[in-house]
C-alpha cells in the first residue's frame, strides 16, 4: 500500500469525526479556521513537522509542544483532538487529516479551493478580483484562495480549481502561440 493511500485511509475517519463533532456543536467555521492555521503552522515550521512525525519523541513531549505552540489560538476541542491524535500515534498524519477536513468543510459550505500561482505576491485587491472571477466562472458561493509565487510565469496568473486550469500567464500564452505556430508549419 503506498503512503498516500494509507495516509488517506487514516485521515478520512479522523477528519469525518472532527467534522461530525464540529457540526454537533455548530463549530464548523471555527474548526475550519483552526485547521487552516494549523496547516500554515506546519508549512512554516519544519522543526514542528519533524517533532510531530518523530517516533523517538515521547507523546508527553509532543503534547507539551502542541499546548505551548497553540495555547489559546485554537478552540479547546481542536486542541483536545490534537492531543488524541498524539495518544493514538496518528499525529504524523495531521496535515492529511487537516486537508481532508478542509475538503469536507468546503463541501458543506459549497465553497471551492482555487490554487493561484502568480509571478509576484498578489495584493489583497488582486486576490479579491481573482476570487470574484472564480465565483463568476463556477457559480460557487465562496472561494478559498491558496496562493503561490512562481517567478518563471513572468506575468499573469494560473488558477487551478479541481481539474480545471485557467492559465492567463505570459508563459502560458507564449506556449499556446508556440503550439499554434508549430501546428501551422
Amino acid at each position: 500500500m503506498n503512503d498516500s493511500l494509507m495516509s488517506s485511509e487514516i485521515a478520512e475517519p479522523y477528519a469525518q469525526a472532527l467534522m461530525s463533532l464540529a457540526q454537533s456543536d455548530n463549530l464548523t467555521d471555527r474548526f475550519g479556521e483552526d485547521i487552516a492555521g494549523l496547516r500554515q503552522l506546519l508549512r512554516d515550521s519544519e522543526d514542528l513537522r519533524k517533532v510531530l512525525a518523530s517516533p523517538l519523541i515521547k507523546a508527553d513531549v509532543k503534547k507539551g509542544i502542541l499546548r505551548q505552540s497553540l495555547g489559546e489560538q485554537v478552540h479547546p476541542i481542536t486542541l483536545n483532538f490534537l492531543l488524541l491524535l498524539v495518544d493514538r500515534g496518528r499525529i504524523s498524519f495531521l496535515d492529511s487529516i487537516c486537508k481532508q477536513y478542509q475538503v469536507l468543510w468546503r463541501k458543506l459550505k459549497q465553497a471551492v479551493l482555487a490554487e493561484v500561482t502568480s509571478a509576484v505576491e498578489l495584493s489583497d485587491a488582486q486576490k479579491d478580483a481573482v476570487r470574484q472571477k472564480v465565483i463568476a466562472l463556477l457559480n460557487a458561493r465562496e472561494v478559498e484562495l491558496e496562493t503561490n509565487v512562481d517567478p518563471d510565469l513572468i506575468a499573469g496568473v494560473v488558477i487551478k480549481v479541481g481539474s480545471q486550469v485557467f492559465d492567463t500567464s505570459l508563459r502560458g500564452q507564449l506556449r499556446r502561440i508556440g503550439l499554434r505556430l508549430s501546428g501551422n508549419s
